[in-house]
């Protein structure tokens, strides 16, 4: 019986994903993208889970789409993989939970598309990420719009021109991850920071995620009207009466969800 290509565990309210195919480098396949889109379904329904982790074994963090699947098919067959790799991208962007990448090596093309996606990385110091599709006369456009969202035009351009690796430090200067640290700490500071995320209200996390990107994508005025609405309908809820109250009491807040 062959291996799942994911695996998945919860630790403290830490829902942690687990590429599964090191064989194929951790590829993005239309069966690994389907079985995530499955788990994110379910985590995006299930109260007890507070944050997500998103990790893989082996050399690569993730090679990307799996290029076996992009040679001698049909119009449909490759818009519906684009479309199944988005629809991924985007569940992880609207997921109510905080999302963090932990890359333990290579991140290419949707692999790295993958760590733009997510809401936090932390990556070790032998980590690189790369959008090589230029090399093979497939520009990288999907990862693109990832990419181009958590660096500078001019960064994401460069990285998408070239198709060069950047290190991990390179990646921390640029804004695509946010921590780098030595690969015996990748795991422990990855759960610590969870940790520490999960001890808030899942109804605080979810509203303040879902306004965070709503307001990216406006102009500052409208900006601030999402986030004005946002605040007002935060104050209502009943885990931010009892944050404030158990603050001005010196007390652990207990929070309803």
């Amino acid at each position: 019986m062959s291996e799942p290509v994911i695996l998945y565990e919860v630790v403290d309210h830490v829902a942690v994903i687990t590429l599964n195919n090191p064989s194929r480098r951790q590829a993005l396949s239309s069966e690994v993208l389907a079985a995530l889109k499955e788990r994110l379904s379910l985590i995006e329904r299930d109260p007890a889970i507070k944050v997500v982790v998103l990790r893989s074994e082996g050399p690569v963090f993730s090679s990307g789409h799996d290029l076996r699947e992009m040679v001698g098919s049909d119009e449909e067959s490759y818009t519906c993989i684009f479309a199944e790799c988005t629809d991924v991208m985007e569940a992880v962007r609207l997921l109510p939970q905080p999302v963090i990448a932990q890359v333990q090596g290579l991140a290419t093309a949707a692999g790295c598309q993958l760590v733009a996606t997510c809401d936090l990385a932390v990556a070790s110091e032998d980590a690189g990420f790369c959008t090589p599709g230029v090399q093979i006369g497939l520009f990288c456009s999907t990862p693109a719009v990832a990419l181009s969202r958590a660096v500078s035009s001019k960064h994401a351009m460069e990285m998408l021109l070239t198709g060069i690796p950047i290190s991990a430090s390179t990646a921390l200067d640029w804004g695509l991850v946010n921590r780098v640290v030595p690969a015996s700490q990748l795991e422990g500071t990855v759960m610590d920071l969870a940790r520490h995320i999960a001890r808030a209200s899942s109804y605080t996390l979810g509203i303040g995620k879902q306004a965070f990107y709503r307001q990216l994508q406006v102009d500052r005025p409208v900006a601030y009207e999402i986030a004005q609405k946002t605040m007002v309908e935060n104050l209502l809820a009943e885990d931010a009466k009892e944050g404030i109250t158990a603050f001005l009491e010196k007390r652990e807040p207990q929070w309803q969800s």
